[in-house]
């Protein structure tokens, strides 16, 4: 053999064991190695090299222990439950060496608490609550007690489970009964005086319901068994660490006197110690870093001890013994030391480590959860007050107290999730100690032994507040609704961050009791909604805080029954003060005040409303309770309260309408894709109830009005409602993904609980009326229930609703007539309103029940007077409105219903001799015609100016009927305010004023209010035509007329002031100074100073507005427009003046009516007339529509002039309107100056504008026709003004004064001044009927050249040195000109100047009506 490269190594080998037997760890084998000779008894044990004699073995043992911590990571994973096992063996069963019993206790808790903490630093794989998976599952899957491996002998009385001696730091089965009288610790921190023996099977429930300790001014009181002497006061957690560790030394001094029973070889003893027992005491005793690694991981260690104990219950068959006798009491008291030291950890730690306190506040409560199902539940409740306690007093001294009662509510959420929390809760046990207890004593029996006491009357205020009694005798539902109360609270600084927090814990325990199906019997449900009772009081109070759902419903939002500051009059308030601060732990250091809960000022609603989404909860959590509530209890209650809080719950109700109401038409615009018909169809149909899961939803036993016991608003369909991902709430964006199913699903579920809500609303509206219709103040209460009835028939409801609603609304009509006919007449109106809106329904049932309510409504009125004039005018009036205002209104359908109608009074043989029958014909007809013109109204709704015409015809019709009218000025002035027409609107509001005013003065003669409507002239002219003279007017004093809330004189008022603001918004100042001169004496009758130092100040900023807007205000911009072709309809042939916007050219409409008609009629059809000659119809196309529009201007008469001085005056008030149309005798627009005549054309309006609407029609129409001459002489005198007006305007404008200049004395100016003098002044005309014309021209030359010579003298002392040459060449072109002028002007006609001749037949030619020709 020869060796390459002198013995050079060229490659290493490297041998790896993979092993599942040795660790290839040192620390890991030596362990196993001494444990493993413990076991088979060899000594000596060799490790390696190493010999360990018998002798040496303890210490040895206890470094092994100690040195696990520096073992690798890898192979502790891989032999981690070996590794655990062998611990919990050092544990329960303790060696033997040497004779001496060797205590390895705390040494292998510290070195499990060692190696948890590594794997959950160092390993991933954590669960939500911190807890790593690998120890979860050694947990779960491979931890067993040591002594219950398949080959140890069978529990029983026989096998290990039998009694046994405890070795070391075991303890005695049976305690001396000295040790009872002289312990000086107690059980727990909250329960001094609960004996320590258990006397009897059923003593945990008997102490519990018996017990009055659960406020800390008691203490609880053993029923069951004798009595036990006090075991003295509570000693501080840490004292309570300090006794164990005293017990624990005094433990161990029991070698001497065990040790006869031990055995004298080195190995295990036969008896062994209990792990769960054991622990807690290792635990209660380890300080420092041990302590902080347990409670790090201190889940697996609370895990671990409940499955010992769960274990060793079953393997000793105590799962049937009473509770209090399953454990000793010495574990209890470590329990009990333990649960109080470690919440006092979480409430001094929460501030510095979060997230490791929240991991421990959550590992305690789900310990103190699991420890409810096997240990004396009297004891774990203590636990909890323990921690409830400790968090009280940490909580005074704390500013911001959010994130320590957010550990509360994570605490308490956890342990109400246990499965009998409503059996924890005795739903079924009295309010006073029970004659025989619940014999409730293992999970399984519990359940069902829960609900069999039977219900004894009792006080029902304990039971719908959080009274002592409610809270000692349901302690945990006292727990979260205490919380609740709270948090939600107005006053409780800081805590507002919790609110969706605690609702979403009361909402997800109210949700799971629903889909509970051991709850689903009616009865038990019933018991425990009786839990929840005090649920309706908080939400209550919480009002003024809700989120509105109103405001998106109507601009109005809610009808606060109650005013905020009547919240404070409230005597017996809902939930007292001391109640909430008694029970443990929830006293918030704000709460100061004695009174109650209650927002007492709407200033805080703006910091403390709830979002929309907790608002939403809350109010389904009330709902739930409602629904399930026993009736009976529920009246009882609604008998003991006040009208304020009656009206209170109303409100609540009104606000739930809103609140789960189906938006269908935010669903429809979210879509991502466009439903077919069908679909939209089997949608619709599946939400209004004829099809699908949401019949067995809403299917009612008892008549049209029985709530159904399988109808759950939280039921099968409902779970899947609490999916985040299921709710329609969800924000846009979301929605993009979803499919078609599941929008459809989401879209029946939302329906569903739309009908179930309203439903429930429905009954409770139910309840309501049943308790107060024999009370003295039931007028406010219905008053309150019928709000919420018509709001609920206002909202989008299913057809399911709407049938049991209506049903509900008819019982209230004829039980209470006066109610809607004498004091709710505004109701009575709002309910025609809704009924009439349903009868347009799409669906027959819906169509059928409103025109039975509607029939029967008229019917009661009818009976109630022998006419039915309320019933009829707000039927008229609603309908009315609702043409107005309603855009999805189905005409036919509403056609259907009212035959419906006629046929019911036709068809009622008891009023078929009266004249109900005729009058309801009448009413009928009356319908029929303003349905008529509401199809009308449709067709031009496009077209405003069409669209107000028939709204102005349609009031026009009511003239007599002051109601009707009224409401369709409002509709026009609301139509007229939409398109920013203020001036239109204005008037709408004066016209309405002037008709109140009339009936008013008819009704009552008072000398500060307007004598009719001649007092409003001076506003406009148009006034007059609201005069109540006609023979058919109706009386205002008759029943049905003028009932409305306008006719008062507040409604004057309110009139009055609306139409000064839009007058205002128009720029019509003077127009708001005519209106306050009616409403100042008003006002000054009422020695109202305040509103008059109102109206003044408006004045006074009316009238500087006026003064520094001078010259900048601008009105109207009118036209006239002409309609020729049978396309038209009604429009043909007819000319109307348009007011338009101001600055509105011509082009402008042209473009506007053509685009508008073009559309309507096809572009081709449509044609503009582009002059303004008169239009004859024979040379028209008649499958064409024609229309001429032409620019017109305010026209007035030389006496009218004195009077119209400022621009408001010319402005304002016109009827007449003229425009120019130049022509030549042969038929051309334009020639030569002797050959130009032109036509003046003055329109006169129907009414003055501006007037109720913006087109009036044309009247009357004249032509004035102007000679050559003439045409000439308004030119010349046109000149002359503008020269004028250059010459003196103050500030003085050179360009413009040398542009007029320019215009007037510039030689190359085509027909200019010289042209005309030259063509009708060089010659004397041979007519003599042209003399005074010729006269008249010259006389405006001579005029003319002074102008210009003024002109020329102003501008010469306005320009500068550059402009001195174009000076003197104007002066130069006057010069020619007047040179030129001279001859012409200074001829005059002799004839002019003779004597005066007489008088002939024909008119002298300054009158306006020569060669004038007339026309209408």
């Amino acid at each position: 053999m020869k060796w390459v490269d002198n013995h050079k190594g060229v490659f290493n080998v490297e041998v790896v064991a993979v092993s599942s037997i040795h660790t290839q760890d040192p620390y890991l084998d030596k362990f196993f190695a001494l444990v493993n000779a413990l076991d088979e008894h060899m000594f000596p044990v060799r490790i390696g090299d190493m010999r360990i004699m018998e002798n040496n073995l303890e210490n040895e043992l206890k470094s092994s222990i100690s040195a696990l911590n520096s073992s690798q990571l890898e192979p502790v994973v891989r032999f981690l439950h070996l590794l655990l096992d062998k611990l919990i063996l050092l544990v329960v069963r303790p060696p033997v060496i040497a004779g001496q019993i060797v205590n390895l206790g705390q040494a292998s808790f510290e070195a499990m608490a060692s190696i948890t903490n590594r794997l959950h630093k160092n390993l991933e794989g954590n669960d939500q609550h911190g807890r790593n998976s690998l120890l979860a599952s050694y947990i779960y899957y491979v931890f067993r007690l040591p002594n219950t491996h398949p080959n140890s002998p069978s529990p029983g009385p026989g096998g290990l489970g039998g009694s046994v001696h405890y070795a070391t730091m075991a303890r005695s089965a049976v305690r001396p009964a000295s040790l009872n009288l002289n312990r000086s610790r107690s059980l727990s921190n909250s329960n001094p005086d609960i004996s320590g023996t258990p006397t009897s099977p059923d003593d945990e429930v008997r102490s519990i319901i018996g017990s009055k300790g659960l406020d800390r001014s008691n203490s609880w009181v053993n029923t069951g068994g004798p009595k036990a002497a006090p075991w003295g006061s509570n000693p501080s957690p840490s004292a309570e660490s300090t006794q164990a560790m005293d017990r624990s030394c005094n433990r161990m001094s029991s070698h001497t006197e065990t040790s006869s029973f031990l055995q004298t070889l080195t190995g295990r003893l036969p008896t062994k110690k209990l792990f769960h027992e054991e622990l807690a005491l290792q635990w209660v005793v380890c300080s420092g870093s041990v302590r902080e690694s347990a409670l790090q991981q201190a889940w697996f260690f609370f895990e671990l001890m409940v499955k010992s104990m769960v274990h060793h219950l079953y393997f000793n068959d105590k799962l049937d013994a009473p509770r209090k006798s399953r454990f000793p009491e010495r574990f209890m008291d470590d329990i009990a030391a333990l649960v109080s030291t470690i919440a006092s950890d979480i409430f001094s730690r929460f501030q510095k480590d979060t997230e490791m306190v929240e991991r421990l506040n959550t590992s305690l409560a789900f310990f103190l959860n699991d420890l409810l199902s096997i240990m004396d539940r009297g004891f774990v409740f203590s636990l909890i007050k323990t921690c409830y306690k400790q968090v009280s007093s940490k909580l005074y001294s704390l500013p911001n107290p959010s994130v320590l009662v957010s550990l509360r509510l994570d605490f308490l959420r956890i342990i109400c999730s246990h499965e009998h929390y409503v059996t924890l809760n005795l739903p079924c046990s009295l309010l006073t100690p029970p004659a025989s207890p619940s014999p409730s004593v293992s999970s399984a029996t519990s359940q069902s032994s829960g609900f069999s006491t039977n219900v004894q009357d009792q006080k029902i205020a304990n039971m719908f507040e959080l009274s002592v009694p409610f809270r000692q005798q349901h302690y945990l539902a006292g727990l979260v609704l205490t919380e609740l109360a709270v948090i939600l609270d107005p006053d409780a600084e800081g805590l507002f961050g919790l609110h969706r927090k605690v609702i979403n814990m009361v909402h997800n325990l109210l949700s799971s009791h629903d889909s509970d199906p051991r709850y689903s019997d009616p009865q038990i449900k019933a018991r425990v909604a009786m839990l929840y009772l005090p649920l309706i009081g908080i939400i209550m109070e919480t009002v003024p805080q809700l989120y509105d759902f109103t405001e998106t419903h109507n601009q109005r939002g809610r009808p606060i029954c109650i005013a905020p500051d009547d919240y404070e009059s409230e005597s017996g308030s809902m939930i007292s003060q001391t109640v909430a601060m008694a029970i443990a732990g929830t006293s918030v250091p704000q709460l100061t005040r004695p009174g109650s809960f209650l927002l007492t000022s709407t200033s805080g609603r703006q910091h403390t409303t709830f979002s929309a989404e907790s608002s939403r909860s809350l109010l389904i959590c009330l709902l739930w309770v409602l629904k399930n509530a026993d009736e009976t209890v529920l009246q009882k209650w609604f008998t003991d309260l006040s009208v304020l809080q009656l009206n209170r719950l109303l409100d609540l109700l009104y606000l739930c309408v809103s609140c789960f109401e189906y938006k269908v038409i935010e669903r429809m615009n979210s879509l991502t894709f466009k439903k077919s018909k069908d679909m939209r169809a089997k949608l619709e149909e599946a939400i209004l109830g004829s099809i699908g899961a949401r019949q067995e939803m809403v299917r009612r036993s008892r008549g049209q009005l029985e709530r159904s016991p399988s109808g759950s608003a939280f039921g099968s369909q409902e779970n899947l409602r609490w999916r985040k991902d299921m709710t329609h709430w969800r924000q846009n964006t979301e929605k993009l993904d979803k499919s078609r199913a599941e929008i459809e699903h989401e879209a029946l579920i939302d329906g569903n609980l739309a009908t179930e809500a309203n439903l429930i609303i429905l009954d409770t509206l139910e309840i309501v009326v049943q308790t107060v219709s024999v009370t003295e103040s039931k007028e406010s209460i219905l008053g309150g229930v019928l709000k919420v009835l018509l709001h609920s028939m206002a909202c989008n409801q299913s057809a399911v609703y709407l049938q049991h609603c209506f049903a509900t609304q008819r019982a209230l009509v004829s039980k209470f007539p006066e109610l809607l006919f004498e004091e709710e007449t505004e109701q009575c109106a709002d309910l025609c309103l809704r009924l009439l809106r349903h009868c347009s329904s799409s669906i027959s049932t819906i169509r059928s029940h409103a025109s039975a309510s509607l029939y029967l409504l008229m019917r009661q009125n009818f009976e109630i007077g022998n006419n039915f004039a309320r019933v009829k005018m707000q039927v008229t009036m609603s309908l009315s409105s609702l043409v107005g205002t309603s855009q999805n209104f189905n005409e036919e359908f509403l056609r259907r219903s009212l035959k419906t109608i006629l046929t019911y009074a036709e068809e009622d043989l008891e009023l078929r001799e009266t004249t109900f029958p005729d009058q309801v014909q009448d009413l009928v007809f009356n319908l029929h015609m303003i349905l008529s013109d509401t199809v009308k109204m449709k067709e031009h709704q496009e077209d405003p100016e069409m669209l107000i015409d028939l709204m102005y015809r349609i009031a026009k019709g009511y003239q007599t009927s002051p109601d009707l009218r009224l409401t369709w000025l409002q509709n026009m002035a609301g139509k007229h305010s939409e398109r920013s027409n203020h001036a239109e609107a204005a008037q709408c509001l004066v016209h309405s004023a002037a008709l109140v005013a009339e009936y008013l003065s008819m009704l009552e003669d008072r000398k500060y209010l307007p004598v009719g409507c001649v007092t409003f002239q001076n506003i406009s002219s148009n006034v007059l035509e609201e005069s109540a003279v006609s023979d058919d007017v109706v009386s205002p004093d008759e029943e049905g007329i003028c009932s409305g809330k306008y006719f008062t004189e507040s409604g004057l008022v309110g009139l009055l002031e609306q139409a000064a603001a839009s007058f205002s918004m128009a720029g019509m100042y003077e127009a708001v100074n005519e209106v306050y001169k009616v409403l100042i004496p008003i006002h000054e009758a009422n020695r109202d100073a305040k509103k008059l130092s109102t109206i003044h100040g408006k004045l006074q900023e009316a009238f500087s507005k006026i003064v520094h807007q001078d010259g900048k205000r601008m009105f109207g911009t009118y036209f006239r427009v002409g309609f020729y072709g049978t396309k038209f309809g009604d429009l043909d042939e007819q000319e109307f003046v348009y007011k338009e916007p101001a600055i509105t050219k011509l082009a402008e409409i042209s473009h506007r009516l053509e685009g508008f008609y073009g559309e309507r009629f096809g572009e081709d059809v449509v044609e503009v007339i582009k002059d303004s000659n008169p239009v004859d119809k024979c040379k028209l196309d008649p499958n064409k529509a024609y229309i001429q529009i032409t620019y017109v201007e305010p026209y007035f008469d030389t006496y009218e002039m004195k009077d119209r001085i400022t621009y408001f005056d010319k402005n304002y008030n016109l009827r007449r309107f003229m425009y120019c149309t130049p022509f030549t005798l042969d038929g051309r627009a334009h020639g030569e100056l002797h050959e130009q005549f032109k036509r003046k054309t003055i329109l006169t309006t129907s009414h003055a504008f501006p007037y109720i609407k913006t087109r009036v029609n044309v009247t009357h129409k004249e032509e004035i026709i102007l000679t050559p001459i003439e045409v000439a002489i308004e030119d010349m005198q046109k000149k002359t003004q503008e020269l004028a007006f250059a010459t003196h305007q103050d500030p003085a404008d050179p360009k413009m004064l040398q542009m007029v200049l320019q215009g007037s004395v510039g030689t190359t100016v085509n027909q200019g001044p010289l042209e005309v003098a030259q063509v009708f002044l060089s010659e004397i005309p041979s007519d003599p009927k042209l003399f005074r014309h010729h006269n008249k021209l010259r006389l405006c030359f001579k005029d003319f050249t002074k102008r210009c010579e003024d002109a020329l003298r102003k501008n010469k002392s306005l320009i500068g040195p550059d402009q001195k040459e174009y000076q003197r060449e104007l002066e130069r072109n006057y010069h020619r000109l007047k040179e030129a002028l001279q001859p012409l002007i200074n001829r005059k006609i002799p004839q002019l100047y003779k004597a005066v001749l007489p008088v002939t037949c024909h008119r002298d030619s300054f009158s306006r009506m020569s060669l004038r020709k007339m026309d209408l």
